[in-house]
């Protein structure tokens, strides 16, 4: 955890008291060639920031957003969290100060948005150190190579010096700073109002409070943690190896909760993809945000699901599409090329082939025939179409919604529906077929002129 100097012993911040994290959020994504902000970045299909939260939600009483101007997607993602302003953006110590009037009488934690692995034991550990003696705690990692980062020096004179200005014997020690930082609340407030910007750059850079919080004779401790949870993620490299990273856990996580993965390495699973014991997942599956797996489900190979519920025992795939607010019940089939949009599919329902199914209920044991739609849009509004239960819906319909079919009923292959289906009733909306005997030969006779079809 770290060491200070006991020597220099002040009251101690009273960790009884309410905590406060503050997250910095305001910067752009400059190294990422981005024109969003970076803590947008997606990271197992959520952003840097929500990640942060997560952890902080486990950790702290309270937690405080600093965004930049014009950034409404960082306040919707950090909700019900308070959200303040940087104006301007003149550097990590001027974000800080934004949030001052946020910082109570407790331990405050500032924290980078771009921290997305710090674990809830980590920030507790950082709040604690308050407790067992110091004004201020750092957190630290020894990446394997320190080349780039802050090297944190404690001892008579602490203070963290840029690696291109360290010396030998500096950069010997390889402590390097992690970025976030604990304090009082009034301590931190005082320690940031001295920071100048006297620099190449003329920002405020929260780093220099160490030296003042030396100068003053604070005790400064750190908390050590492993370079993988306290990594930084600054360009779209780090972006893709913190995806590995984090992907070779959800998956670890996901063996252990009773999971079968079929060519692990080919499965991209979301931060909060939930599943059940005994799922089975094909080879190349990918996951997007907001997906629940029931017991004994299968999701067969070369399928996509995002923001959809899937009961137990069903099968979905291969080749199948599930969007958002997609609900398919226990026992149920969505075979391959099937696409379900804002669509409910009952227990034991099946749509096994080549279907699209849009703002669409589908009662329990329905078949769906190979080729069927869903027509749910009209160019200006998204309609409904309502199935019932145990209903037969032939290959090739189309649905034209808003349209219901009652249960029991049996819809014609090859029909086009624009009106509702009475339940058991035998719908045909196709024209009538007409034969001609003799009429391929007379065609043949008039056109071909001796040619066989098809030459």
């Amino acid at each position: 955890m770290g060491s200070f100097d006991s020597s220099r012993r002040r009251p101690l911040p009273d960790l009884s008291m309410e905590s406060t994290a503050i997250i910095l959020a305001a910067g752009l994504g400059t190294r990422m060639r981005s024109n969003g902000p970076k803590a947008l970045a997606l990271l197992g299909g959520k952003p840097l920031l929500w990640h942060l939260l997560e952890s902080c939600r486990a950790a702290f009483d309270r937690i405080i957003v600093v965004a930049g101007p014009e950034m409404k997607e960082i306040a919707a993602i950090a909700g019900p969290h308070s959200v303040v302003v940087q104006e301007r953006r003149l550097g990590t110590a001027h974000a800080s100060l934004a949030a001052a009037d946020h910082f109570g009488p407790g331990p405050v934690a500032i924290l980078y948005a771009d921290n997305p692995f710090v674990q809830p034991e980590t920030l507790r550990a950082l709040l604690s150190r308050l407790q067992s003696g110091a004004s201020l705690a750092l957190l630290a990692m020894r990446p394997p190579d320190p080349s780039g980062y802050g090297q944190v020096i404690l001892g008579a004179e602490p203070r963290i010096v840029e690696w291109a200005d360290a010396t030998p014997a500096e950069r010997a020690g390889g402590l390097c700073n992690a970025g976030g930082l604990s304090a009082a609340g009034h301590d931190l407030r005082r320690w940031l109002a001295r920071v100048g910007n006297e620099n190449a750059k003329g920002e405020y850079y929260l780093t220099d409070i160490v030296a003042i919080a030396g100068e003053e004779g604070a005790a400064i401790a750190v908390v050590e943690a492993p370079f993988a949870e306290l990594r930084g993620i600054n360009t779209r490299a780090e972006l893709a190896e913190a995806e590995a990273s984090l992907q070779v856990r959800l998956r670890a996580e996901a063996f252990a909760a009773g999971v079968s993965v079929i060519g692990p390495e080919t499965v991209f699973l979301a931060a909060d993809t939930k599943l059940a014991p005994d799922v089975t997942i094909g080879p190349h599956v990918v996951f997007g945000p907001g997906v629940t797996i029931g017991e004994g489900a299968e999701i067969r190979a070369f399928s996509h699901l995002e923001g959809c519920v899937i009961g137990p025992r069903a099968i979905i795939g291969p080749f199948a599409r599930l969007r958002p607010a997609t609900n398919v019940g226990e026992g149920a089939h969505v075979g391959n090329f099937v696409e379900l949009k804002a669509a409910v599919l009952g227990a034991g329902a099946k749509a096994n082939h080549l279907s699209y199914l849009g703002d669409a209920a589908i009662g329990e044991g329905t078949n769906i025939g190979a080729g069927t739609i869903t027509c749910n849009y009209d160019g200006f509004a998204k309609h409904r179409t309502e199935i019932g239960a145990r209903s037969f819906i032939g290959s090739d319909a189309v649905l034209v919604a808003p349209v219901s079919i009652g249960e029991g009923a049996f819809v014609a292959a090859g029909s086009v529906i624009t009106e509702d289906v009475a339940p058991d009733a035998l719908a045909f909306g196709r024209a009538r077929q007409v034969q001609k005997p003799g009429g391929a030969a007379s065609i043949r006779a008039r056109k071909g002129k001796g040619k066989c079809a098809g030459s």
